[in-house]
């Protein structure tokens, strides 16, 4: 993406704020070098959109030498990789990174010949000052999360905490968090401690049941079986707020609860203060621990930021993310847009907006936006006919990557040409901002539209979920809307929504409420091409929508209908009309007779190859008809390719 910037001032890049701080980051996280996107190199296929859709760390680029498995055969790959692939990915690609530069203040100045009425200036750690109408920041959650209760002072922080086994034989060790960060940092001292303890407010949340993979990964939960199994580790729920952790006089950590310590006047050691234990004896953590670690995620920077920009919300969600619209741009600051991890609010525990997987795709849906604001380039579309409808779609639903990752977020957009001859296909459109779709991408909506998203079933996702019940799949076409695995759904609008429909739309719904609905039933190999249990619920769907024929016919019933019809379906108006169609060869000149659906009085030696030098046989108008037969199987299959 070229950086948006003005003549004579430094330009504000997207490459530099992206590669840049993507690089540093994993240099040092995840702390035990294993991360947790996968990278399957082997799906079978050789479609590289189809493969993206299980690549979860490579950039998108045109070049085939900057996919992630050229860099690691490991399925969790190391970190280091993952380094060494950024710095090759900025190099190859002679993207005008400006590393070792940090931001140190950020603010804005008004001006009328500003893009957007004011430019951002940036400062740096060198005192340089940057100035820019277009700012993207993509700098991710940087700053450690932290609960201040009685005693927080003692906790060691993930950020910090060793990682070597070796400090940790034969402790006891409490764990405050229940993500992926706390779980690693278990899985890493599992076999050494006397026990550990993990702490948190909520019940844990399994990304196979939640289909969020920012819940916890499979990779990191052994110590799920050990406390099921009764083998001293386990998971206990408190709000941290109303605990305390107290220090005693052989350097031991006890845990508490707040009021004690206000009940006591002075001295606040773990030998003086009441503790649980001694009003009931069965209290869970009633043993000392040897560490106490902290691993609660992570919040946006907003420090750097002048209050001008108006990025915090001041919510308690606010505190993490950087409050913006569906769009990515800040809610406060016009031409300020945030990317990559910290835009994870728009879909935060919904899609995968927070990981390179997914956000790799609504940064290209902002380059998108961008181009069509500031230099009228309209969204990249595709105009094609009416007759195409279906392949379009059927061959979106089983490739697209970007759908697939980006599922109930970005979805592609088809806009009907007026009497629905025609179609431009929009991929990968924020679905949030429907109703300003002709403002955003310069494209009108005027004769309907249809909009195709990927879901889980409505109730087949939380932490509470059993998701391997009996009868979970769903395998009959009538039953498509009961669909529970990530399958696609097709809305139909006849007129675009409005922001009021948009904003009110029914609980759970990622969209308003449409004219018509259709779902492909769910498919175990997410493959979505069979011909009567995909292909044909799907044509028959578009068709009621449209009110029309999108079937592909042969010459001889396109001759037929233009005799007998007063409205001829599209691709008899489109193709045989205009002199196009299907060449006759000699395999479907025998198809034909032993259909009879056409007399065997017409010579069969010749094939496609000779077909130039006897032109009758490409049957533009077709052989003489035989009666009767014909007419008879146009009704029954209307010889349906």
């Amino acid at each position: 993406m070229e950086g948006l910037g003005i003549p004579g001032s430094p330009r504000c890049q997207l490459e530099t704020v992206e590669s840049g701080q993507m690089s540093f980051f994993f240099t040092r996280y995840p702390r035990h070098r294993k991360l947790i996107s996968i990278n399957k190199r082997y799906t079978g296929k050789a479609n590289a959109e189809f493969n993206l859709r299980h690549d979860w760390n490579s950039l998108l680029s045109h070049d085939p030498r900057l996919l992630f498995r050229q860099y690691s055969r490991a399925y969790f790959p190391d970190a280091r990789d993952m380094v060494r692939y950024l710095g090759d990915f900025a190099d190859t690609l002679g993207l005008r990174v400006q590393y070792n530069t940090t931001i140190a203040h950020v603010t804005l100045d008004k001006d009328r010949r500003a893009w957007n009425g004011h430019y951002f200036i940036l400062t740096d750690q060198k005192g340089q000052v940057h100035q820019c109408s277009v700012l993207l920041v993509a700098t991710g959650l940087s700053v450690p999360n932290q609960v201040d209760f009685p005693g927080s002072e003692n906790v060691e922080g993930y950020e910090s905490v060793s990682i070597d086994p070796e400090d940790f034989i034969g402790q006891n060790v409490l764990i405050l968090g229940r993500g992926n960060s706390a779980f690693e940092t278990a899985e890493n001292i599992l076999g050494v401690t006397n026990f550990i303890h993990m702490l948190s407010r909520s019940r844990v949340r399994l990304s196979w049941a939640t289909h969020y993979v920012g819940d916890l990964r499979a990779i990191n939960n052994g110590l799920l079986d050990t406390y099921q199994l009764k083998s001293l580790d386990g998971l206990l729920e408190s709000d941290l707020r109303d605990l305390a952790i107290l220090k005693d006089s052989k350097g031991k950590f006890h845990v508490t609860l707040k009021f004690f310590l206000e009940e006591a006047s002075t001295n606040q050691s773990a030998d003086a203060i009441t503790l649980p234990q001694d009003d009931n004896d069965n209290f869970a953590m009633r043993v000392p621990y040897d560490r106490v670690i902290r691993c609660l995620g992570w919040n946006f920077d907003f420090s750097i930021f002048n209050k001008s920009l108006r990025l915090n919300s001041g919510n308690a969600f606010g505190k993490k993310y950087p409050l913006i619209r569906a769009s990515y741009e800040s809610k406060g600051s016009r031409g300020l847009f945030i990317l990559g991890t910290a835009s994870h609010s728009v879909d935060y525990r919904k899609s995968a907006g927070g990981f390179i997987h997914g956000f790799r795709y609504t940064v290209r849906a902002v380059h998108r936006l961008l181009e069509h604001r500031h230099h009228s380039v309209a969204w990249p579309a595709t105009e094609l006919p009416i007759t195409q409808l279906t392949s379009s779609i059927v061959r979106r639903v089983n490739e697209a990557s970007g759908l697939y990752q980006m599922f109930g977020v970005l979805a592609d957009v088809i806009l009907l040409k007026e009497n629905a001859m025609a179609f431009e296909y929009l991929e990968e459109f924020p679905i949030q901002m429907l109703a300003q779709l002709e403002t955003l991408t310069g494209r009108k909506a005027r004769h309907g539209l249809f909009v195709i998203n990927m879901e889980y079933g409505r109730n087949f996702s939380g932490p509470d979920k059993d998701v391997f019940f009996d009868d979970r799949s769903v395998g009959h076409t009538e039953d498509a809307w009961q669909s529970n695995f990530l399958h696609p759904v097709i809305y139909y609008y006849r007129y675009l929504p409005t922001e009021q429909e948009v904003r009110f739309r029914p609980a759970h719904w990622p969209l308003p409420r449409p004219t018509a609905i259709h779902h492909i039933v769910e498919d175990f190999l997410t493959d979505w091409t069979a011909p009567i249990g995909h292909i044909l619920p799907l044509r028959r769907f578009l068709e009621n929508c449209l009110d029309t024929d999108l079937r592909s016919f042969y010459a001889e019933s396109c001759f037929l209908f233009a005799l007998t019809r007063q409205k001829l379906p599209p691709f008899c108006q489109q193709g045989y009309l205009r002199m196009q169609g299907l060449v006759s060869t000699k395999s479907l000149r025998q198809h034909r007779v032993e259909s009879r659906l056409l007399r065997d009085d017409a010579p069969m030696g010749r094939d496609l190859e000779d077909s130039s030098q006897h032109p009758g046989d490409q049957e533009l108008l077709g052989a003489p008809l035989a009666p009767g037969p014909l007419a008879q199987s146009l009704d029954s299959n209307k010889e349906e390719l």
